[in-house]
């Protein structure tokens, strides 16, 4: 079983970043007692604030995908719905 990274590029509208960093924060807590997530961290760019990625590790794909189809990414869609300008998610393998 390899070990699963996600890096995750949110931009959100210039006019909706706060609503949407509240709505990407509220995300943490929840997913990080899911089981099979190793870490779950939010980064902001310090030059573009409505630019969010978050770096995730997770045990298998299999157990990401379940965290993937649950309730509060559900949530976090319809309340960002029209706030985000671009979402790019890159699955990883680490190499070396």
């Amino acid at each position: 079983m390899t070990k699963l990274t996600i890096v995750a590029n949110i931009v959100a509208n210039k006019d909706k970043i706060e609503p949407v960093k509240a709505e990407l924060l509220k995300l943490i807590g929840s997913t990080r007692s899911e089981e099979g997530c190793i870490n779950y961290d939010l980064h902001q760019d310090n030059e573009n604030l409505a630019h969010f990625t978050f770096y995730e590790n997770w045990v298998s794909r299999e157990l990401w995908q379940t965290h993937m189809s649950n309730t509060h990414l559900a949530e976090y869609m319809v309340a960002t719905d029209g706030a985000v300008m671009s979402f790019t998610l890159n699955e990883m393998t680490q190499i070396a």
